[in-house]
């Protein structure tokens, strides 16, 4: 498996969650990780981006300031802290490969085409 997600459910507006993303030595090597989502009825979006090589971030203007992107590159994991969710939050969320020159440039687009599985969220009273 090159990428594994984990961490989604059920939370109240206001509340957390934290998505993990563990990847492939190769993938960490070779690409950005980004978490995109996608609701139903609505296109993907990417939610944020970062580079396992150098601190770039990118985060989608709807999520900037609620959520955090960090990694950790002993457990080649990736992690999505996601605070005062919204019920417009919910949505299926992917890890996947991204760009790595995309993150440099202030882009986050899926990039290679090695995405883990989806994890729901689910942000409702």
């Amino acid at each position: 498996v090159q990428l594994q997600a984990s961490g989604g459910g059920l939370v109240q507006p206001g509340g957390s969650l934290r998505l993990s993303c563990v990847a492939s030595e190769f993938i960490w090597e070779y690409y950005a990780i980004g978490w995109f989502r996608q609701a139903p009825g609505k296109e993907r979006e990417g939610v944020s981006c970062i580079s396992s090589s150098d601190d770039r971030l990118y985060y989608a203007d709807s999520v900037l300031g609620r959520f955090t992107i960090s990694r950790d590159n002993d457990k080649n994991t990736v992690y999505l802290q996601m605070n005062s969710l919204k019920p417009e939050d919910t949505a299926v969320y992917y890890c996947a490969t991204a760009s790595k020159k995309g993150v440099q440039d202030g882009t986050c687009f899926p990039h290679g085409n090695w995405w883990g599985q989806g994890t729901l969220v689910t942000v409702s009273s």
